[in-house]
């Protein structure tokens, strides 16, 4: 990250990311239809299931099937796995460090071994529940267009029930404990786009909606959102198509659906004094926890209430046209738009992950952050910095710990 102060004034803020170009869009195209589902789940390797659902949905709704019943729910079950793997993940062992003043996971272990090992009892509830559903725990294998390859039996899932109740007693303790960190006092003012569906916490579909008053369809999401190039960085932007900044992710959420969320989740927000809508980035942490406690807590309410379905699909024939899907990746929203014809061949592919929604974001509050931190030394200012894009969960080489921080001072 290269920054420019000019008589105690930021001049410049740019945050240079070098991935290579992988193509996933221009290689999806020729491939069957149905083959979309395995292929973006290897985008990301902790939300696999988040590429796959928006495509299953792009290609179903283009289709004119609708997915529902117990077979809607055992999807969404299985994203509830993801988010609580993801969730786990980011908190105790990116997050978590950051607050608590040490280099990563391995040095906080050190001094707070019970921490991380209740990370790592979440995370594997969060696993089991994508290998009992989605068949394994990386890059599941079970979901397919107009269902799952395969239902698990009624006993499989009663398997996961003990390891989610003590998920969720430590997701409650998660809570308490984030909203004793020492948070920056810094705020934004940006647009909160999330999904939302009437009647449930949006994860596997709904509205694009925001606090400001947008809502439209998937269909409509690229007449809102534009994706650019930045000179120095790799990295898309994206912005509304005003030119104005927004945010995706749990603040987002928490924003639109907060009613939404389960009675013990909000209650657990309530119990520290978190209230909707959140506009602290630094204490979208705290959000994620009660995303975690909603999570195990859905989880465990779909599984009581699993009936094995007749059959695992149903049929789906390929017809030509455009198809959009839009589902809640445990950082954002995850858009994908695919055009197929009479076939099932796939003739383009639009995927815009909440990453790359959040870079415009992510950019603001770096300038924002240190211009409110000029004081540090270098040294502590990357740390501030390192913090803060890791406020967005971001699903590239930057949520690690690694930032070179490259500061002028004139």
């Amino acid at each position: 990250m290269r920054v420019r102060i000019e008589g105690g004034e930021v001049t410049e803020v740019a945050l240079d990311i070098y991935e290579p170009p992988r193509f996933f869009e221009a290689f999806l195209r020729g491939r069957d239809f149905a083959e979309a589902i395995d292929i973006t789940s290897r985008i990301c390797g902790i939300c696999p299931v988040a590429y796959q659902m928006s495509a299953v949905t792009a290609m179903e709704s283009l289709c004119g099937v609708e997915v529902g019943g117990q077979l809607r729910a055992l999807r969404r079950l299985l994203y509830c796995g993801e988010w609580i793997e993801s969730h786990a993940l980011h908190v105790f062992m990116l997050h978590a460090p950051d607050f608590l003043g040490y280099a990563g996971a391995v040095e906080m272990a050190r001094e707070h071994p019970a921490i991380v090992a209740d990370a790592l009892k979440l995370k594997k509830a969060g696993n089991e529940v994508m290998r009992v559903v989605g068949g394994r725990e990386v890059h599941p294998i079970n979901l397919r267009v107009g269902g799952l390859h395969r239902v698990p039996r009624k006993a499989e899932l009663a398997t996961l029930v003990e390891g989610l109740k003590r998920a969720r007693e430590i997701a409650l303790g998660a809570v308490t404990l984030t909203a004793t960190l020492d948070f920056p006092d810094y705020e934004q003012d940006f647009e909160l786009v999330a999904l939302s569906a009437p009647g449930e916490y949006p994860i596997d579909r709904g509205r694009v909606v925001s606090d400001a008053g947008l809502d439209i369809a998937a269909a409509d999401y690229m007449t809102h959102f534009v994706e650019s190039h930045v000179p120095w960085s790799h990295a898309l932007h994206s912005q509304r198509t005003n030119g104005s900044t927004y945010v995706v992710g749990p603040l987002a959420r928490f924003a639109t659906s907060y009613d939404e969320l389960t009675a013990l989740a909000r209650e657990a927000a309530a119990g520290v004094g978190l209230r909707s809508p959140e506009h602290n980035p630094f204490r979208s942490i705290v959000v994620r926890c009660v995303e975690l406690v909603h999570a195990v807590d859905e989880a465990l309410a779909l599984i009581a209430a699993y009936e094995e379905p007749d059959a695992p699909a149903i049929e789906v024939t390929p017809r030509a046209g455009v198809g959009h899907g839009v589902s809640e990746a445990p950082r954002g929203l995850l858009y994908h738009r695919y055009e197929i014809d009479a076939e099932g061949t796939i003739l383009d592919a639009v995927i815009v992950p909440p990453t790359s929604q959040n870079q415009t974001a992510i950019e603001a509050d770096l300038r924002g952050v240190i211009e409110r931190s000029l004081e540090l030394p270098d040294a502590e200012l990357s740390i501030r910095c390192e913090q803060t894009i890791r406020n967005y969960d971001p699903c590239i080489s930057c949520a690690t710990h690694f930032l070179k921080l490259d500061i002028e001072r004139v």
